[in-house]
């Protein structure tokens, strides 16, 4: 199996967060390219063609696989500082960028028009609610910053668990502590100085 590749980052734009059905295709290839599969990424990571094969190993049934399981410090290393934290970096990125697309004033909304010709008529609309209750109700359609916001909102969501979730692979499987957030921030850190220094 050849070494994942992080998704590359879209070019950022207003209309790549307004085109809902391509950032949710942009997440979800970035997360199946890396996290969904993380038990097939790391078990690429193990060479055992470099150890030889060792015929005794079986004679016994082994019952403890995680220490035969367990990947170098220099392949965990390297997956995660290459491929796992770019990946990312890359999703939370983009999400950052259209969650602030979603708190900016969008004059080129195609739908204001229709929104406030709607709120127009339901202003001078005649309500009686002794004759029928549940007309004065009225539901004004959602602005699509309204909607890239709880689309931006749902997906951190679901970052949050999938980033968990590998990260209880990648910390059995590679011996690491502490929590993602953690592990992410050093990450950020030392690109942070490398940048820096370059």
């Amino acid at each position: 199996m050849s070494k994942p590749l992080p998704v590359s980052s879209p070019s950022l734009s207003p209309q790549f967060c307004f085109n809902e059905r391509v950032l949710r295709d942009f997440l979800r290839l970035s997360r199946t390219t890396i996290d969904d599969s993380i038990t097939q990424n790391l078990n690429a990571l193990l060479r055992p063609s470099r150890e030889g094969f060792d015929p005794s190993s079986t004679d016994v049934r082994q019952l403890d696989a995680t220490e035969r399981r367990r990947l170098s410090s220099e392949a965990c290393g390297s997956f995660k500082n290459d491929i796992l934290f770019p990946s990312w970096q890359t999703r939370s990125d983009v999400l950052n960028y259209c969650a602030s697309v979603a708190t900016s004033p969008d004059p080129e909304d195609p739908d204001i028009i229709a929104r406030q010709v709607e709120s127009t008529k339901e202003q001078e609309r005649v309500v009686n609610d002794r004759l029928d209750p549940y007309s004065s109700r009225y539901f004004p359609r959602e602005a699509r910053t309204e909607s890239l916001a709880n689309l931006v909102r749902n997906e951190r969501s679901v970052e949050q668990i999938i980033r968990t979730r590998t990260w209880g692979v990648v910390a059995e499987r590679c011996d690491a502590t502490g929590s993602w957030e953690d592990a992410l921030d050093r990450w950020r850190e030392q690109k942070h100085i490398q940048r820096q220094t370059s």
